[in-house]
């Protein structure tokens, strides 16, 4: 039955690509026709002195906007130097102090808690609960968060709350786990309730793998976690639809967990972040090789500024510990392992997502291509499976679905932060105040009197309806619990015949 499995698997795969290429195929021939329709309603020139003075206008219009678009390259080559000389440090639109560094505690993990100073202008509420913000460490450094003025941090910050952010290194400490980095975590949220002992207790805020990050420290100590909102972070972790989601197979077609500890070990123990990278980039090429750059050279009025910052954040990679990987990768992607309460930071002793008890505000996009809404959001309905088990635990989930937004503009989209954050902020009281159960949270735009307000409403949803997301009732993940298997056999394989060599061979910095 197993390979009977895994050629389903591999078939589907083949079939996503299939579907994939003919979409590109027949965009492009889109495109050709648009721009041959266009061509034709233009109308030829009239006379050869029209066609003289186009040509030459056009010939001095892309020769400015060459060297305009070359020298932005040259910039961001610089910039990459710079970054790597002053050792990555968060890329911030805010100054910072540092308030904690994990590098010297008993679990020492290359973690530090900063918290952010407010500019000019702006007055914090001293009543006002903290924000504790995680940024994703998945191959790119920490920042995204508050990225720009319009961010997850400006809005918190606009709305008079203290604003604390958990920051991370490029090298990790030797022998750093993923349980030492959720343990130092869980310290700095109990840092930042100590240093505000007059608030209600801190929201914690996780994008991405920050956002699964939030959760293990939510369930590791409860009673200092407030609310926590978890932005575009994978949870339910074999969710997905077929033809749709194609980065949920890579783990399976490739084997399993064993090709991360591949790549750790010929990195002297070390994994680079680059590879993390190398996954986002391949599931858009058209966008790596082509996309971004013609944005930059039809918009080279306008685009280089915002294409500088992003890359400096894009080209700065960072490192993990072999185990580090190796965990997420067995635990979480290829295992599922965290609804199920199967995933251990400890002998003996696993993180319980039901020992969460702060409400849980879940911000997905129908457009993220990385963590599909699914992703997101099925772990609800592993925990409760009806809508009586989520109300007799005495959980509240509030899911915000946008429509369109793809998995980075979550994060660093000022459009995204001046909507759909800034209302986040604005709501967590009041989403502390509801009874348990599941919520809808929709937002509507006022654009009456001339300034856009926003409407907030949320509705009382059903587990059960979650189902809807789903194409196939959740069917399509029944293989994957086989490619799990699979990997568990590969990755014994690997660890008693290959790491051994590899792990004796190949030192750190060779």
């Amino acid at each position: 039955m197993a390979p009977l499995d895994m050629m389903k698997v591999y078939g589907r795969v083949a079939e996503i690509y299939r579907l994939r290429l003919g979409e590109a195929v027949s965009a492009y021939g889109a495109a050709m026709r648009g721009a041959a329709s266009a061509f034709a309603a233009a109308g030829r020139p009239q006379d050869p002195v029209s066609a003289w003075r186009d040509t030459v206008s056009y010939t001095f219009d892309a020769a400015q906007r060459s060297l305009i678009f070359w020298d932005t390259m040259r910039q961001r080559g610089n910039n990459w130097i710079a970054h790597e000389k002053a050792g990555k440090p968060p890329l911030l639109a805010f100054d910072y102090e540092t308030i904690a560094d994990a590098r010297s505690f008993a679990r020492p993990a290359n973690y530090a808690l900063v918290r952010i100073l407010p500019p000019e202008g702006v007055t914090l509420d001293p009543d006002k609960r903290p924000f504790l913000i995680i940024d994703p460490r998945a191959g790119h450094g920490p920042g995204i968060g508050g990225f720009k003025a319009d961010s997850e941090v400006g809005f918190a910050l606009k709305a008079g709350h203290a604003v604390y952010m958990v920051i991370f290194f490029p090298e990790p400490v030797p022998g750093q786990t993923l349980a030492d980095v959720s343990l130092a975590e869980a310290e700095f949220v109990r840092i930042v309730h100590e240093r505000h002992p007059t608030c209600d207790k801190p929201v914690v805020m996780g994008n991405c793998q920050g956002g699964w990050a939030a959760m293990l420290v939510a369930a590791l100590d409860p009673d200092n976690v407030g609310p926590i909102v978890v932005n575009g972070a994978p949870m339910s972790y074999w969710a997905g639809n077929d033809a749709e989601n194609p980065m949920r197979y890579a783990g399976g077609v490739l084997g399993g967990a064993w090709t991360a500890s591949l790549a750790a070990d010929l990195g002297g123990g070390v994994f680079d972040g680059a590879y993390l990278v190398d996954n986002f980039e391949y599931l858009n090429p058209a966008n790596t090789y082509f996309g971004k750059y013609y944005t930059l050279y039809s918009r080279i009025d306008t685009e280089p500024a915002r294409f500088l910052e992003f890359e400096r954040w894009w080209g700065g990679y960072f490192l993990m510990n072999r185990e580090e990987i190796k965990w997420i990768v067995e635990n979480l992607f290829v295992g599922n392992k965290l609804a199920a309460g199967k995933a251990e930071w400890a002998p003996g002793k696993s993180f319980d997502l039901k020992a969460v008890r702060s409400p849980i505000i879940i911000f997905a996009s129908l457009g993220d291509n990385i963590t599909p809404p699914q992703q997101a959001i099925n772990w609800v309905a592993d925990l409760y499976p009806t809508t009586q088990a989520l109300k007799s635990a005495g959980q509240v989930v509030v899911g915000l679905m946008h429509e369109s937004v793809g998995h980075l503009g979550i994060f660093v989209s000022g459009a995204v932060a001046k909507r759909e954050h800034a209302q986040i902020v604005d709501l967590i009281d009041h989403v502390e105040a509801l009874a348990p159960g599941l919520y809808g949270m929709t937002i509507e735009e006022d654009h009456s009197g001339g300034e856009v307000k926003y409407d907030v409403t949320l509705t009382e949803r059903r587990v059960e309806d979650l189902d809807l997301l789903q194409k196939y009732s959740r069917n399509d993940e029944i293989p994957f619990e086989v490619v799990a298997n699979v990997s568990q056999v590969n990755a014994r394989a690997y660890e008693t015949f290959v790491h051994p060599v590899l792990s004796a061979g190949v030192r750190p910095g060779m």
